[in-house]
């Protein structure tokens, strides 16, 4: 059987603590430059098909083929992290493959019973969905859609990694 979605490119953490999550990343696992947005703007938010204002900031950095994102939620509007059942100690929450086009795979897993539990685009049209496969249990998946924002800041990330001599650690854009 072919795989339904690519390979695995991103580990996402649900994280009580940003600074502290990057500082165990860095010091004690070696991974890094972290590049970290802070408390990100969307163009549209849905979890479980309302609107939510999750105030979130998120650090990411590459691990050879790996990505690793570390999420952090400061107010408790209703979302896929703030319902996430390790948030106060943080944990794996999803995985992340890449995809041509996020509504054209809703449309090929909805008959499979996959539907988005959180979905939306950025202020810059990063276009994602979190889909319904953390049962069973499983993990939750992430659909990103290929486009010049995320696809250059994810070239700019694995750049950073090669040869990664840990200064400057933590970048802020």
């Amino acid at each position: 059987m072919t795989p339904r979605f690519g390979p695995v490119m991103q580990l996402g953490f649900v994280v009580p603590d940003l600074d502290r999550a990057m500082e165990h990343w860095t010091g004690n696992v070696g991974v890094g430059p972290f590049y970290v947005m802070s408390h990100i703007k969307f163009a549209e938010a849905l979890y479980r098909g309302q609107p939510t204002d999750a105030d979130i900031s998120v650090a990411v950095a590459q691990w050879g083929e790996v990505q690793v994102e570390l999420i952090q939620q400061f107010n408790d509007s209703p979302s896929i992290y703030s319902h996430f059942p390790y948030r106060a100690q943080g944990g794996l929450q999803h995985v992340g493959v890449m995809t041509r086009s996020v509504r054209d795979d809703l449309d090929r897993l909805r008959p499979l019973g996959i539907e988005p539990v959180q979905l939306g685009s950025t202020a810059n049209g990063i276009r994602f969905a979190y889909l319904s496969t953390d049962q069973h249990p499983g993990g939750m998946i992430e659909l990103i859609e290929h486009g010049p924002a995320i696809d250059g800041f994810f070239a700019m990330v694995r750049e950073a990694a090669q040869g990664w001599d840990g200064a400057r650690p933590v970048r802020r854009l």
